[in-house]
């Protein structure tokens, strides 16, 4: 288990700095990259939100106040900067998000880093077909396993509103999944 006060007090001491940003990033690397990929749906946009996250953890951890876990601050960053980016991307093609998300998830069997089999990708069209905030609770909750208090400190959303969210949105993909 890794001492979060101790790294990041290694990360705001510009002596230790450069290696405790290593240690950082082999630490959470994998897991950003899922979390923003479920989000972004495409491997190398997903990458470029993953640098894109790393590169402002580095410019902003001085202002890190430890009022919340290391770990939940950078995956509010990962997911603020996952959204920004559909919302840029949408916008450049003049559509709207879920159009964009639609789109993305129709060519996922072209993407040669999808390994999912069609019931997979079902289940993609299914957490699409979701609002924002209800695709985000899913995805945290059933594939990253996330604790809802944490879920709770990285989108700052009460429990309860976390657990009624995760409630809709499993119901509306087993709605969705009966009728395909």
């Amino acid at each position: 288990m890794i001492d979060e006060k101790l790294l990041v007090a290694q990360l705001k001491n510009s002596d230790t700095q450069e290696q405790a940003f290593r240690n950082l990033m082999s630490l959470y690397k994998e897991r950003l990259y899922w979390h923003i990929r479920k989000i972004v749906l495409n491997h190398d946009d997903a990458d470029d939100v993953l640098q894109n996250t790393f590169i402002k953890v580095f410019k902003n951890i001085n202002s890190f106040k430890e009022n919340s876990k290391l770990y939940s601050w950078i995956y509010r960053i990962a997911t603020n900067e996952a959204i920004t980016f559909i919302n840029k991307k949408a916008a450049k093609q003049h559509i709207d998000i879920n159009e964009l998300q639609h789109k993305i998830t129709d060519n996922l069997h072209e993407d040669p880093h999808y390994s999912g089999n069609e019931i997979q990708q079902l289940l993609q069209k299914a957490i699409i077909a979701l609002p924002q905030k209800q695709q985000l609770v899913f995805n945290m909750k059933y594939f990253d396993e996330m604790k809802y208090s944490d879920i709770s400190e990285i989108l700052e959303t009460s429990v309860g509103a976390l657990k009624a969210s995760y409630f809709h949105a499993v119901k509306k993909i087993e709605i969705f999944l009966k009728s395909h």
